[in-house]
């Protein structure tokens, strides 16, 4: 019988040390955004029509307005966001590689101590409460679910400042700071402009699910039926997060483009996209189905390998947390 009860208080309920979730998921979500930011900010830009209508244009500091061409083809897109980080480089200097990381920091931690804490003590959770303590897909399957959807309610307000400061430089005053940007928003729309993208959030609880479903099933079979150490099984770990994230973004990208189209600013007072299947239809109608996978390429970029030091980083506070409760 297993009795991992505490003895008292309101959260007997919770799995004993379930602290390290909620740390080592806030550690490695702020690791893996600081080191794939530049990636972040092409994707935002690529996935946006203010950055899509005709050529991409950059603004060059005290010089007027630079352009930056942009051509068809999907192997292309690889080679277009190249271009892209190297004019933002070039015409806006290296600040404007990382910008919107405060809002990103500020969001990506407590995103990620949520999303790895819900997660990680919710299958323990459900697992006992369901399965008689055993772990499985639909567990896994379940258990990411409303881990992404309590992540989502929770930090998508921060989300919206974050994809609104990226886009600033296409604005005649581009936004100088988070609060800034937030003020604008609450005077002009109020807040629920803070809210903007959130049906397609929850629309990528999907991505969230099929990650973490394949990661678990991938660590399972790479590490072998008795378990593997060592720098063999921690890369085998790294790959599985890696291709768990890959395969889910390649599935579920298209809510990505839908939800920055959704937190963009007005253009000229207009808002042009106002709801989930209306973007949809307005994405399809006027760029055809290939712009619902604009910035795949810099999307990739930056999540797979944001997701092998995420989960190398939380996996790693994991097995501290537990060799360090066994010794003497």
């Amino acid at each position: 019988m297993s009795t991992k009860n505490v003895n008292s208080g309101s959260l007997s309920w919770l799995p004993a040390k379930s602290w390290q979730h909620f740390v080592a998921g806030g550690l490695g979500g702020m690791c893996g955004a600081i080191v794939t930011s530049p990636f972040d900010v092409v994707k935002t830009r690529l996935q946006s029509s203010m950055f899509h209508d005709g050529p991409i244009t950059i603004q060059a500091k005290g010089t007027g307005e630079i352009v930056a061409h942009r051509t068809g083809g999907i192997l292309y897109h690889f080679v277009e966001t190249g271009h892209l980080l190297k004019n933002i480089y070039k015409y806006e200097g290296v600040p404007a590689l990382f910008k919107g990381l405060g809002p990103t920091l500020v969001g990506v931690i407590p995103a990620r101590s949520i999303n790895f804490f819900t997660y990680g003590n919710g299958k323990e959770i459900i697992a006992k409460k369901f399965n008689h303590g055993m772990e499985n897909s639909w567990v896994h399957l379940s258990s990411a679910a409303v881990a992404g959807i309590v992540t989502g309610t929770a930090t998508n307000p921060i989300w919206v400042v974050k994809t609104r400061m990226q886009l600033s430089a296409s604005q005649a005053r581009p936004y100088t700071s988070s609060w800034v940007c937030v003020k604008d928003i609450l005077k002009t729309e109020g807040v629920r402009g803070m809210y903007k993208g959130l049906s397609a959030s929850y629309l990528g609880v999907t991505e969230g699910t099929i990650q973490w479903t394949l990661y678990e099933r991938l660590k399972r079979v790479t590490r072998g039926s008795e378990g593997q150490g060592g720098v063999i099984g921690w890369l085998s770990m790294l790959g599985s997060a890696g291709m768990a994230k890959c395969v889910a973004s390649l599935i579920t990208y298209p809510h990505e483009v839908i939800r920055t189209r959704l937190r963009q600013p007005p253009i000229s007072g207009v808002k042009k996209y106002t709801g989930l299947y209306q973007t949809l239809q307005l994405v399809i109608a006027e760029e055809g189905v290939g712009r619902l996978y604009g910035g795949l390429s810099a999307h990739l970029l930056r999540v797979v390998p944001n997701a092998a030091v995420m989960f190398s980083i939380y996996e790693g506070i994991l097995w501290w947390g537990r060799h360090g409760s066994t010794r003497p």
